[in-house]
């Protein structure tokens, strides 16, 4: 065996070597290609046989249902917390009360007070009602007797009211109809009195007046008499036939006669002067006559029709009374009972206004987080954030390109550093909608503007609840998938 038979074998072993390393080596790359390769978006190695194969994506966990915030109703928003009944970690059930609000106490205040308004008006109705059962009444003998005792005495006193009215109202009318007759009559004496007064002034005024026109008209003679005197004696004095005593007697007789002229015919405009002044006086007194006894016997109408109107107010108010004593109108059992629906639906409201400020979980689930102390008012994210952690999922984001290859029921594994191994679930939910990536690895190179769907793995009760306190934890999902053949 020479040198080169010796060192072929060796060269081809150490060929195979390199080899065999080297398809190692590959497989390795192959493998870490396929953890990453989603998240670097580099291609996967084409495989060359058909293994299963996986879609890789980074995720968070959740609860089922996704985490809720529960607070106050909004009419309370700007209560505070009282009592929070629970705490971080505690497991609530649907409609638990887990918090309590300040205004408790005065709505329980309110409702109170509504339930006895109810009550009262309760007690209300069944005294209207009172009167119109004739059932209940004949059940009660005693009370039925003596119900209608006084139900008769009211009705005999109330008709003899009625009665005693009717009779004053007939009085007061005849005593007013005889007011208003003496009235009448004395204005027609007084009337008649100041008439004749009046004749009386006329005619005793022409009796003067005619007088003294003759008064006068006999001095307007003897005046013209003395006048003719007085120029005779005159000539017969010029021609010296009369002494100058005798023309001057002659002279006098005419100056007297004269004035006596004029002092009758200022008797007779005195008579004028005053007659007319007589006249318009009794005139006067006559029109005062009138003009009084018209308001007198006006006023006394006027009472006439108050009496009337009065008197018959009086009868018919107290003819109402007798008959609300002889009878119980359904309206007013009708009145009495709108009281307590109203007075109950007031209680219905104060119940519904107590009830909201005992503050309950919606659902099954666990305290995640309190964003509202006992003591502070109501946060804007609610009192506590509450998620059904007996049951989690993993929201994958699965890049877009990959998202035809998921499939409801496809096995899924999660892992992460936060916990030992693995978690094991089934996709139980594909999204119908693009979103940016939230979730990163911070690898150097990563690209920070993916577009990815989110899918859903249910992880199983026992994985579950391993993790049911690392809410919004990041993962690492691996969702399996058949190879093509």
């Amino acid at each position: 065996m020479n040198v080169q038979q010796i060192s072929q074998p060796k060269i081809l072993w150490t060929i195979a070597l390199v080899m065999a390393a080297t398809g190692i080596a590959g497989t390795t790359l192959a493998y870490s290609w396929s953890q990453w390769g989603s998240i670097a978006q580099t291609p996967e190695p084409v495989e060359t046989a058909p293994v299963a194969r996986k879609i890789t994506a980074l995720g968070r966990l959740e609860p089922e249902g996704e985490a809720i915030r529960i607070g106050a109703p909004a009419t309370l928003q700007t209560d505070r917390v009282a009592e929070l009944l629970v705490d971080e970690g505690d497991r609530v059930e649907a409609g638990q009360v887990i918090a309590i609000l300040d205004s408790r106490d005065r709505l329980q205040a309110a409702l109170e007070q509504a339930e006895e308004d109810v009550r009262v008006a309760l007690a209300r109705l069944e005294q209207v009602k009172a009167g119109a059962k004739s059932g209940d009444i004949a059940a009660q003998a005693a009370t039925i007797d003596r119900l209608k005792a006084q139900r008769h005495g009211d009705q005999a006193a109330q008709i003899a009211t009625i009665n005693r009215l009717q009779a004053q109202w007939e009085t007061e009318k005849a005593a007013q109809i005889a007011t208003i007759n003496r009235i009448q009559a004395q204005w027609e004496t007084e009337k008649a009195a100041q008439i004749a007064t009046l004749d009386r002034i006329q005619a005793q005024w022409e009796g003067d007046r005619e007088a003294q026109i003759a008064t006068l008209g006999r001095l307007n003679a003897e005046l013209k008499n003395a006048e003719a005197e007085y120029q005779r004696y005159r000539q017969l004095s010029a021609e010296g036939a009369i002494s100058q005593s005798l023309f001057d007697s002659k002279s006098l007789v005419v100056e007297t006669s004269r004035q006596q002229v004029a002092e009758a015919q200022a008797n007779l405009d005195r008579i004028d002067r005053t007659a007319r002044e007589q006249v318009a006086e009794a005139q006067a007194n006559l029109d005062r006559i009138d003009r009084t006894a018209r308001e007198q016997v006006i006023e006394e109408q006027a009472n006439l029709e108050r009496i009337q109107q009065t008197g018959s107010e009086q009868i018919s108010e107290a003819t109402s009374q007798l008959d609300s004593i002889a009878e119980v109108r359904p309206v007013d059992v009708q009145v009495a009972q709108s009281e307590v629906d109203r007075a109950m639906a007031a209680v219905n409201q104060a119940q519904t206004d107590l009830e909201q400020t005992y503050v309950k979980a919606p659902k099954s689930g666990q305290v995640l987080k309190i964003h509202t102390h006992p003591g502070e008012r109501l946060s804007e994210n609610g009192i506590i954030e509450l998620g059904k952690t007996s049951q989690m999922l993993a929201i994958a984001e699965v890049y877009q390109t990959d998202i035809g290859q998921i499939r409801v029921g496809q096995p899924a594994r999660i892992t992460s550093q936060a916990f030992d191994g693995q978690l094991t679930g089934t996709v139980s939910h594909i999204g119908l909608q693009v979103k940016r990536q939230n979730v990163f690895s911070n690898m150097p190179g990563e690209n920070l503007d993916r577009r990815v769907i989110e899918v859903k793995i249910r992880l199983t009760p026992e994985d579950s609840e391993k993790v049911s306190s690392l809410t919004n934890l990041q993962v690492e999902v691996a969702i399996e998938k058949k190879a093509e053949g």
